[in-house]
């Protein structure tokens, strides 16, 4: 064996032992305080992935390559951060427990380089895609200045194939020219529950050049494709690809005997090919059967460094789950662990002695030329990979003087006025959309900004003179990418273009659209971009009941529950056109903050650590409220904060209305009709319940630990409000949405919201039939009040 493979095999060992034994400690040895509930971590994973990781990062990757390790395979990749001595052993035995390695790789929880979370399963894999759309961006803007191009790889399940992300990612890829991707399938053939079905590397193979990939198959190692060569060989091999899945893992799990007993009663002929298995022991036999392309250094390493162009590739790399394990080819081994009689006679097998079983080099017999070469792996050589980039200023608010408008619509006027100018802020921006540019209003912004590609592309239309009101031009220079309508794909390019000041040193702005009840198809990715702590902007537009032409497949209900319960996501549901300008301000600041994890002990929100955020807009224009002024500090304060008081309350206050977002015009209305009865009511004016409502569980902590003075915005807010006056909360969404607020003084409560799908008809219709109209929260507060005279009579 030369010499780089002969170090790479004794990476290779260290990785499976380290991985292993990790896995091991944590299941078997490590002190249980929640009794005998099995910890996991899926060492027959991380056997079949071991070789191909070696042969990536410790022979092909360069520093400026990314990767996606695939789930399970977290105990290899912290095995290898360990021994390039990027991570702790004291993380390393606390491996799934408190404050240790994490089960899966975390860019934002693991102290090792994680380049991509990938706990969600398949998600993880279409990031590295994104990404490199992402570095073709920003390379496009001669940002990247001399630094080469990486390559974006992940490590695949193949199980993982399952996930429809995965495919409607290579769709997007297509139509966006990729490059510099590689996907390695670890071709175990296993799953959770099973193995998988027969011929499915022909459909991968014929899906992925279907999109333009190259495709590698490497399904014999070195020793097989020697044993091929002799006689009798071709028989063998034959068979072998003939063999079906379910067979192969059983006689893999059963060993050399059963190979030979196998092959003698298929092909076993008394001439050449008994020959061919006659000069090999069981042992030999049995390394031989299980010398897959996956789990063979040369045939690995061979084939990566074969590729040397930008042509995105896939490398289906068959492998054995459980390699060189107890559990190699049992159909249970996914969430097998190693009892310790097997284990026992694993680290035997392994050569680890007694008591030496962290220690990075045990079993190495030249260790200083084993350090040497680790000096050397270039991947590692410039240490930790992730950048920084300086903050990129907001001119300011963009404010609109239209007496009449949606927020939707002032969402994108904002966009165009920022497009007008010169300021760096809007040079950063790339706004996206699936298929829906247009009808979220951002067509004014990529008129003037273009749209983005590689390569330029002239409009059509234009060059005809035929009248357009969108002037879609494609360029280097454009700010817009144009996405099929897969809104999995949104979120994911969100993500990795909010990770661009990470991964590649260059701030971007991004911010998507999409029709708000569609949240809900990309959540699992909106979830994964926030779980990366990925920076954007998302405008979920048109939303709520209020778009009630379209009927109730396009109006959406759950969705500010959605942005409540996101964590990394901080949402708002303006109303009018100034507040929209606030929030999108500060928004721009705030994506950018990465400061401690400390509350403001104002609001008692963690606003220094940044975040994304979720706009909840409305097509229904509003009139405005008149001139405000807008260098009210308190005002914008409260805007920002999540409430303000429209009409304060003053002492002998009877009832507050409390709303959110478009149904402010009767929301007020009714609070003038109630007026003509009760002198005083306050009219509370919900920016977001999100802000507040985290606010108010932060400070309820806080006065826990001590902090007794600890007061939220909200708590500030209604303790001007009387103890026995009556709240009518109103929202165009689902009521729990507000209906918290009656807790937090005590105050009896009316929510009112819509709990129920939507149909079509007009606004008066629906908010009528869902009782958030004028009529409604006029009767809510009188029933409530009525109520309220009744209960106070019945008392003693």
């Amino acid at each position: 064996m030369p010499a780089d493979l002969d170090m790479l095999k004794t990476i290779e060992q260290r990785l499976l032992w380290l991985s292993a034994w990790t896995v091991h400690n944590a299941n078997n040895i490590r002190k249980k305080e929640d009794g005998a509930i099995k910890v996991g971590g899926h060492q027959a994973s991380c056997a079949s992935m071991t070789p191909i990781m070696t042969a990536l990062y410790f022979n092909t990757l360069k520093p400026e390559d990314r990767v996606a390790v695939k789930p399970h395979a977290s105990p290899v990749f912290h095995a290898m951060q360990y021994l390039m001595g990027n991570q702790t052993r004291e993380k390393l035995e606390a491996f799934r427990g408190w404050g240790g390695a994490q089960s899966y790789p975390s860019r934002t929880k693991d102290v090792d380089d994680v380049d991509f979370s990938t706990g969600s399963v398949g998600l993880g894999v279409a990031a590295t895609a994104f990404n490199s759309l992402v570095q073709d961006y920003i390379a496009a803007k001669d940002w990247l200045g001399d630094r080469p191009l990486g390559r974006q790889v992940a490590l695949v399940g193949d199980a993982e194939l399952d996930e429809g992300n995965v495919y409607e990612c290579l769709q997007e890829g297509w139509k966006h020219d990729l490059r510099n991707t590689w996907w390695v399938i670890d071709y175990n053939r296993q799953s959770l529950d099973g193995v998988v079905h027969e011929g499915l590397w022909e459909k991968i193979d014929a899906i992925f050049k279907a999109f333009g990939w190259r495709t590698v198959v490497l399904r014999h190692g070195v020793l097989q494709r020697e044993a091929f060569k002799e006689p009798g060989g071709e028989a063998l091999k034959e068979w072998i690809q003939t063999c079906p899945n379910m067979d192969y893992s059983a006689l893999t799990y059963k060993g050399g005997a059963a190979w030979r007993e196998r092959l003698m009663n298929d092909i076993g002929d008394q001439g050449d090919v008994t020959k061919l298995l006659d000069k090999r022991s069981d042992e030999d036999l049995d390394a031989l059967m299980n010398n897959l392309g996956g789990q063979c250094l040369k045939t690995l390493t061979e084939a990566f460094d074969s590729i040397d162009d930008d042509t995105p590739t896939v490398f289906l790399a068959y492998t054995i789950k459980g390699w060189q394990t107890p559990l190699a080819g049992h159909k249970d081994n996914h969430g097998g662990i190693m009892n310790k009689p097997q284990f026992a006679d694993f680290q035997k097998q392994m050569g680890v002695p007694e008591g030496e079983e962290w220690e990075p080099f045990a079993t190495v017999d030249d260790e200083d030329a084993l350090k040497a070469f680790l000096d050397t792996v270039p991947f590692f050589a410039k240490g930790t990979r992730r950048y920084t980039a300086p903050e990129v200023k907001s001119p300011g608010p963009v404010w609109l003087d239209d007496r009449e408008l949606a927020t939707q619509a002032g969402f994108g006027k904002i966009l165009d006025g920022l497009a007008k100018s010169k300021s760096e802020l809007a040079d950063r921006i790339v706004t996206m959309s699936p298929d829906v540019t247009s009808s979220t209003n951002l067509s004014g912004w990529v008129n003037r900004r273009s749209l983005f590609a590689r390569r330029e592309v002239s409009d059509t239309f234009k060059e005809q003179s035929i009248p357009s009101t969108q002037k879609w031009e494609f360029s280097p220079e454009g700010q817009h990418f144009e996405l099929g309508i897969a809104e999995m794909n949104l979120f994911l390019l969100l993500g990795q273009a909010g990770l661009a000041h990470s991964h590649f040193g260059e701030r971007l702005i991004p911010i998507g659209t999409l029709y708000d009840p569609f949240i809900a198809r990309g959540l699992d990715a909106l979830n994964y971009a926030c779980y990366q702590d990925a920076r954007f902007i998302v405008a979920g537009t048109p939303s709520g009941i209020t778009l009630a032409p379209e009927g109730g497949a396009h109006q959406s209900v759950g969705t500010q529950l959605i942005g409540m319960s996101q964590d990394g996501l901080v949402s708002f549901e303006p109303a009018f056109l100034d507040e929209l300008s606030i929030i999108m301000d500060w928004s721009f600041d705030y994506l950018q903050r990465s400061g401690e994890n400390d509350p403001d002990e104002r609001t008692w929100l963690r606003d220094e650590t940044g975040g994304s955020v979720y706009l909840r807009l409305s097509t229904r224009p509003i009139e405005q409220l008149g001139p405000r002024n807008r260098d009210d500090e308190e005002f914008r304060r409260g805007v920002v904060d999540g409430a303000y008081w429209l009409r304060e309350p003053g002492p002998n206050c009877e009832v507050v209305i409390a709303y959110q977002g478009v149904i402010a015009p009767e929301a007020i209305e009714a609070a003038g009709r109630i007026g003509n009865d009760r002198r005083d009511i306050g009219v509370l004016a919900v920016t977001s319940a999100d802000r507040l409502n985290s606010g108010w569980t932060a400070a309820r902590r806080a006065r826990a630990r001590g902090h007794s003075s600890a007061e939220s915005q909200i708590e500030r807010l209604m303790a001007k409000v009387p103890r026995d006056a009556t709240l009518i909360t109103v929202t165009d969404g689902h009521p729990a949405t507000l209906a918290w607020i009656g807790s937090v003084a005590g105050h009896m409560t009316a929510p009112l919201g819509v709990e129920h799908f939507g149909q079509t008809g007009t606004i008066p219709d629906l908010h009528r039939h869902y009782q958030i109209d004028t009529d409604a929260i006029v009767n809510a507060a009188q029933n409530l009040s009525a109520g309220r005279r009744i209960r106070l009579a019945a008392k003693p």
